[in-house]
Parts: structure tokens; C-alpha cells; sequence
């Protein structure tokens, strides 16, 4: 039996450690779970959360129910996670208002290294294998030019980002982040987070009501695709892994143009806070960049998130030993 004190403890340290990863594209909080060894209980907890377990409260009793869901665990979890978020969401920001290439040269590395390392993972190359991938590298790029048909900060939008992120805690190897940072809702959901924080700061519940409002959309939205997500997914991974692991590859081959370092304004937009943004932008080489392209310390920043990837692969492979 686990005990408050280090056992939930230690959950908790996990959910942070999964929370700042989500919060860069191109890590998995999957693939934190799934280094440190809670993936499984993860997928089985959530797949435990359903209507008829909720249900059984007034027969069961709600400490009885509690057990049977996990709820510790998922608390402990999940507390990590929120603190996490609540953190690098600022540093995040703060980090793309002031350094672009750099960060984004650090998100490159990250997602190459991920794409290599999943690629290791394909036992065999089959015909549908390699059209699973073709068709993830297609889908993804051409998310990645289309003009979006809605604002990033509208409900409908934020509720679908929120439907799709969650598939980071189901499948190691893609990050909720990433799949914001795809859909250019990324900066959205962070610029939110640090809001609703602010507004926590300076106890302004008006800013708090807006931020709240906007986060429980998203939430929603992450709530719905996980329960009808986590078994399909679950089953995919345990029965189709080489063709699922080929389509993650291609939609991270495809998304690549996203998160090119240098790129050049097409069209802006105007955000909620007033403020004039990017909106449609393209990606162009260094040498065509209006500004300082910053090659030589964005070459560094890519091979630093490279090799960070490949550290935790190290760290998963030393525990897997134990």
C-alpha cells in the first residue's frame, strides 16, 4: 500500500515532471510517464474513470469508488501536472516573445530526435505502414499551411485543441503541446494560463472569470477525447503498433514546416489583448530572414534538444535494466 510520504509524493514529482514537458512541443508527457514507470497504471486508471464507476457511489460508497478509480494516484498526478503547467507556462512565453529562433531552433532538435527515436520502435515495415506514414506526413504539412477557419482563441477551436492535445497522455512520443503548436493554438492556451495566474496574483476575478472560462473549454474538450480516445488508442498501440507508430512518424515529418526557425510574415491578426500577432507565415531560409537569422546559436539550440531526447532515452533504458 502506498503511503502519503514518499510514495504519493513521488507521483506528484512525476506529474510535474510531465507537465513541463507538455509544455514544450515536441516532448511527450507520455514519454515521461512511460520513462518513470507509471504509464501503464496511467492508461489503466483513466480507462477505469467511466460512467458506471461513478455510478456505483451510492452503492459502493465514495471511498470505495475513490479506490477503484485510483483516485490518489490520479490526484497526485494530476496536482504535479497542474503545477507544472501553472510554472514554464510564464518562461515559455517569455522565451517567444524575446528569442524566437532560438526556442523554436530548440523545438526543431527535439522533434527530429523524437521522430528517430519512434522510428526505432517500428518492428517491420509493411505496405500500410509506409502509407500510414505518407498519409501522416500529408495530413500534417497541410494542417500546417492552412489559413485557419477559426480564431485560436475562439470556445469552438479551444474545445477541439483540448480534443486532440490529450492524445499525449495516451501515446508516448507526442506532446499536447505539439498538437497546440500545430493547430497555432499554442500560444493561445499558454498566453491563458498565464493570465488566469496574473489574475490569481492580483486577485482580479474578472480576469480570473475570463481566463477560467476559456481554460474549462479547453479542458472539456480534453476530458471528451480522452474517454473516447484512450481505448482506441490502447488498442491500436497493442495491435497495430508498427502502423500507429508510422503515422505519429509522418504527422511529425509533416508538422516540421511548423516549427521552422525562420519564417516570414504573411498576414497578422489581432489577439484579445489588442495586440497585433502573426497569423498566416511562411517558412523561408535563414539568409532571406528580415533581422539576425542567429545561425550559428540556433545550430546549437537544435543540437541541445536533440540530445536532450536522446538523454531521456538513456534514463528510460538505465530503468528499464533495473
Amino acid at each position: 500500500m502506498r503511503k502519503l510520504f514518499p510514495d504519493y509524493l513521488l507521483i506528484t514529482l512525476k506529474g510535474i515532471a510531465m507537465g513541463a514537458a507538455d509544455v514544450v512541443p515536441g516532448v511527450s508527457g507520455g514519454t515521461i510517464a512511460f520513462i518513470s514507470g507509471i504509464y501503464q497504471e496511467l492508461i489503466d486508471s483513466i480507462n477505469k474513470v467511466n460512467f458506471s464507476t461513478l455510478k456505483g457511489v451510492k452503492q459502493n460508497g465514495l471511498k470505495a469508488t475513490w479506490a477503484a478509480i485510483n483516485g490518489n494516484f490520479l490526484l497526485a498526478l494530476l496536482t504535479g501536472i497542474a503545477i507544472s503547467v501553472l510554472t514554464f507556462s510564464k518562461l515559455i512565453t517569455h522565451l517567444l516573445e524575446n528569442q524566437p529562433i532560438l526556442v523554436w531552433s530548440f523545438f526543431f532538435g527535439l522533434v527530429i530526435a523524437s521522430i528517430l527515436l519512434i522510428w526505432k520502435e517500428i518492428s517491420k515495415w509493411s505496405a500500410k505502414a509506409i502509407l500510414a506514414l505518407l498519409i501522416g506526413i500529408v495530413v500534417s504539412y497541410y494542417i500546417t499551411i492552412a489559413r485557419p477557419v477559426e480564431s485560436p482563441e475562439s470556445f469552438p477551436y479551444l474545445f477541439l485543441s483540448g480534443f486532440l492535445a490529450i492524445i499525449a497522455m495516451i501515446l508516448p512520443g507526442v506532446s499536447g503541446a505539439f498538437i497546440l503548436l500545430l493547430m497555432g493554438s499554442y500560444q493561445t492556451v499558454i498566453g491563458t494560463i498565464n493570465q488566469f495566474r496574473e489574475g490569481l496574483s492580483n486577485m482580479d476575478f474578472e480576469i480570473i472569470g475570463q481566463a477560467l472560462l476559456k481554460l474549462m473549454t479547453f479542458v472539456l474538450g480534453a476530458i471528451i477525447g480522452l474517454k473516447l480516445f484512450s481505448k482506441i488508442l490502447t488498442w491500436m498501440f497493442s495491435h497495430h503498433k508498427n502502423i500507429t507508430l508510422a503515422l505519429l512518424i509522418g504527422f511529425m515529418i509533416g508538422s516540421l514546416n511548423k516549427i521552422w526557425p525562420w519564417k516570414e510574415i504573411l498576414e497578422t491578426r489581432v489577439n484579445s489583448h489588442g495586440e497585433t500577432i502573426p497569423f498566416i507565415e511562411k517558412s523561408i531560409l535563414p539568409n532571406y530572414f528580415n533581422g539576425n537569422p542567429q545561425i550559428l546559436t540556433a545550430i546549437i539550440m537544435l543540437v541541445c534538444g536533440f540530445m536532450l531526447i536522446f538523454g531521456l532515452e538513456k534514463i528510460a533504458n538505465k530503468l528499464g535494466k533495473n
